[in-house]
């Protein structure tokens, strides 16, 4: 297998549906050894992120990512939750996030895979999120992690034997941000896209917390916020339904 070539979180380098393409947090460029995953409180970009965010400004987040093998101009995008937590300090970049708005005729106008660079540029220390598998046999909610640093530039638009090299985007100008993120738990047991889907369905219905989930009325998204109804229905503790003596979510 291919082993993961991740870059050292924070180091001063230059910086759909589920089955249905790339989403999320897909290269692997190789880390330092010795290097620190201390929380850094960094120096984002100057960016229109809180507003454009709008309502959807969240403290809890939903971060998909590629678990199988999966080669892309040669490189292998696949990044699981055991590949996070095989990290220096359990800690990594969640780099090549590549969709944005952008405005046509003057109107905020949303691309099809809609607003994550945005999201994840709102992303602030010590939020969690869950760390979803996708494009996958199976995917779903696999773990936690935590916000360890805040948005900088990503160092993968200025890579050009990256798959996410970007021309149009410059050094003193860069259009793309990462964040680096710190594995927290695992699940108590994984929760499958089929899962979600059921509950999602049924809150529908209801009204329940779970009926305007990103996940499945954006499907695109690769970052995902979560309103605090969603949020505390995913806590341990919270009010979500039990499912063989497990919370969900636990």
């Amino acid at each position: 297998m291919p082993r993961p070539r991740k870059r050292l979180a924070g180091s001063a380098e230059p910086a759909g549906p589920d089955n249905k393409g790339p989403a999320g947090k897909r290269t692997k460029t190789k880390n330092p050894v010795g290097a620190s995953a201390q929380v850094v409180n960094s120096s984002p970009q100057k960016t229109s992120a809180s507003k454009t965010c709008g309502k959807y400004l969240s403290s809890y987040w939903l971060m998909k990512s590629e678990a199988e093998s999966r080669l892309e101009k040669g490189v292998d995008v696949k990044f699981s939750i055991e590949d996070l937590k095989a990290q220096p300090k359990q800690t990594a970049c969640w780099d090549g996030v590549r969709n944005y708005q952008w405005v046509r005729r003057k109107v905020v106008v949303y691309s099809p895979l809609g607003q994550a660079r945005n999201f994840l540029r709102a992303m602030k220390l010590e939020q969690e999120a869950f760390f979803y598998h996708s494009n996958c046999k199976e995917p779903g909610i696999a773990g936690l992690v935590k916000i360890v640093k805040e948005a900088y530039p990503d160092h993968t638009q200025f890579e050009k034997n990256n798959p996410h090299y970007d021309p149009s985007s410059k050094e003193d100008n860069p259009k793309w941000s990462m964040v680096d993120v710190q594995f927290v738990r695992m699940m108590k047991r994984f929760i499958t896209l089929a899962e979600l889907k059921t509950h999602h369905q049924a809150h529908k219905a209801t009204g329940g917390p779970l009926k305007n989930m990103a996940l499945f009325s954006r499907q695109r998204l690769s970052i995902q916020p979560l309103t605090q109804g969603v949020r505390f229905y995913f806590e341990p503790g919270g009010k979500g339904t039990k499912l063989t003596g497990t919370m969900l979510l636990e």
